[in-house]
């Protein structure tokens, strides 16, 4: 996986700036959401270009309970700022938030509304941004699936978070037991490279260079028989994002990364500030 170069920061804010940032997956109304390091996330970055690509606002959970803490609002604001403050802001419909699609295309608050779009980089190549669950069989096919898929996957996650909190009373470190299990069993890795090679054959009948999706909640950059598929991650568990250079490079960039370029950017300054004080003569 290519790993991100930070980019200078014009301020003494550690604000890490690119041409486009994709996320995909928040899952707002879910107790599963990380909106706090989102929200982290959307404070220390700034690109011309963000794509929410699919699955932002859950409306199947939020159809069977309401949950919407002041967080998951604070990162709707957050959002709605930056469209106000001239970042292009592109909302990827996916299938945890379709109730959307009776409605796109459509603008609200400064937010484009599509199915889909097609991304330009800066080195000249098309990429179909997608959600993915267009292309997902389970989706499409077996509905009752797909809504037991999500129960199970709630499951692991409420789970998950009861095993952590002893592991981290013992010291040990964050541990994923929704991507252990789908690494485990043979018919969901098969599941996701199937899901892989169908959003490649896509961007190849559409004539385009690549496709840039979410749905798998799996970050990753790879060529498929000649086409560039890209995954944006999640912000459940792996935190990440999808970004563009200027030139063009594109890269997975994730969110204790942002937070750590950040922490050195603020000791940066306290130093430099230490250095003033101490050398009042300078200038």
């Amino acid at each position: 996986m290519q790993k991100p170069r930070p980019e200078q920061p014009d301020e003494r804010d550690g604000t890490l700036r690119f041409r486009t940032i994709w996320i995909s997956d928040v899952h707002l109304g879910t107790v599963g959401c990380q909106a706090g390091p989102l929200l982290d996330f959307l404070r220390h970055t700034e690109s011309k270009r963000l794509y929410l690509v699919g699955d932002i606002v859950d409306g199947w959970q939020l159809s069977r309970r309401w949950f919407w803490p002041r967080a998951h609002n604070d990162v709707v604001q957050k959002l709605l700022r930056k469209a106000r403050k001239g970042t292009e802001v592109v909302y990827v419909l996916g299938n945890h938030d379709a109730f959307g699609r009776h409605f796109a295309p459509v603008s609200f608050g400064g937010i484009d509304v599509r199915d889909e779009d097609v991304h330009v980089t800066a080195d000249g190549r098309r990429l179909l941004v997608t959600h993915g669950d267009l292309f997902d069989g389970v989706v499409q096919c077996a509905r009752w699936l797909a809504f037991a898929g999500d129960r199970a996957y709630l499951a692991a996650l409420h789970l998950n978070r009861w095993l952590n909190a002893i592991r981290a009373r013992l010291g040990f470190p964050y541990w994923s037991l929704s991507q252990y299990l789908k690494q485990r069993v043979k018919n969901a890795v098969s599941y996701i490279s199937d899901f892989e090679v169908a959003l490649a054959d896509a961007a190849r009948r559409r004539g385009v260079d690549g496709v840039v999706c979410g749905h798998i909640h799996k970050a990753e950059i790879r060529p498929i028989d000649g086409v560039l598929y890209c995954n944006s991650g999640d912000w459940v568990e792996s935190l990440t994002a999808l970004v563009e250079h200027d030139d063009g490079r594109l890269a997975i960039l994730s969110w204790k990364e942002v937070a750590q370029h950040a922490e050195r950017a603020v000791a940066d300054a306290a130093l430099a500030d230490g250095e003033l004080v101490a050398h009042p003569a300078c200038h």
